[in-house]
């Protein structure tokens, strides 16, 4: 009955989080210094011009009304048309919106792949070198900027090598594999040093549990013990640091975006920004926070399946 509880119950809290988002980022978009309408008709535009315009996009009423006014549209499912891009804010969103979630899923996928791979590796062979060397990447690869990263793997890959192209998202689902593998990569190489040291951690702690030992006295082989018992229960606080990490995820795929110049909901909002698009950089930064909760969300879930002894 508590899981059933918590499922109802937990969309709920989205309410609240999601109005102190919208109040946030409409307060910090609207400190940004300069004009959206002037930035929209450039430096010859009347002032007659100007105001009309302002008029139009309710931009000349006070903040506190702006905000209420908002909040209503969005409630009616009204979200606005963007200044700069001068179309619906619902259709430029979806329109960016699934380069960044092929991107995101490419990127925990190689992150996954990355962080087993290694971690099993660095706990069957703990201290002799194939150890030592996962434990100096995951080390250093937690104090490597994401962009930098980005550059370096342009240069090497797509200047140098030409195996990669430098930008876009291409036309069809392989074109999008192979133009996303390097913003991929850049993401996954960032992230799994975080859940390699995680995941090597609890394989060891698991290693030395009891019902391992007891399930070796019983005659299992390594190979059945490691893959039914162990490898299991060390996931669920790999899968929840997972979770923890969306919200540097996404503002990893923000950076990256721009790097790669993939046309995906981060680059969408830099522009924005830079454009002074008042409703579109709302609108996307509330789409990253629903993302945010969602994903936490799921995680409680799966955290419940795959361990029955946690409680929600």
């Amino acid at each position: 009955m508590g899981r059933y509880r918590f499922i109802l119950w937990r969309p709920l809290q989205l309410v609240p989080v999601l109005l102190g988002v919208s109040l946030i980022s409409f307060l910090l978009v609207h400190a940004i210094p300069g004009d959206p309408v002037r930035i929209l008709l450039g430096t010859r535009a009347t002032a007659a011009v100007i105001e009309a315009t302002r008029a139009q996009y309710g931009l000349d009423q006070p903040l506190a009304l702006q905000y209420l006014y908002f909040l209503k549209n969005l409630a009616a499912g009204e979200f606005g048309k963007s200044i700069i891009f001068k179309i619906g804010i619902p259709k430029l969103v979806v329109s960016r919106i699934v380069p960044t979630l092929f991107l995101l899923g490419y990127a925990i996928f190689m992150s996954v792949v990355i962080a087993i791979g290694f971690a099993v590796l660095a706990a069957v062979y703990r201290g002799r070198w194939p150890d030592q060397v996962v434990r100096v990447y995951s080390t250093a690869g937690l104090g490597l900027p994401a962009f930098w990263l980005g550059i370096v793997l342009i240069i090497l890959f797509s200047i140098e090598l030409g195996l990669f192209p430098v930008s876009g998202y291409g036309e069809t689902p392989l074109d999008h594999l192979h133009h996303l593998f390097l913003p991929a990569l850049t993401i996954a190489l960032a992230l799994s040093p975080v859940l390699i040291r995680n995941l090597r951690a609890s394989l060891l702690a698991e290693m030395e549990a009891d019902y391992v030992k007891a399930a070796r006295s019983r005659g299992l082989s390594e190979a059945k013990i490691f893959r039914r018992h162990i490898f299991r229960n060390s996931l669920i606080p790999t899968i929840t640091l997972l979770g923890v990490n969306v919200g540097w995820l996404i503002g990893g795929t923000v950076v990256v975006e721009q790097v790669f110049s993939v046309p995906g909901l981060g680059s969408l909002m830099v522009s924005s920004i830079f454009a002074r698009d008042y409703l579109v950089v709302q609108v996307v930064t509330l789409a990253f926070a629903l993302a945010v909760i969602l994903t936490n969300f799921i995680v409680d879930i799966v955290t419940v399946a795959l361990d029955p002894r946690v409680k929600l």
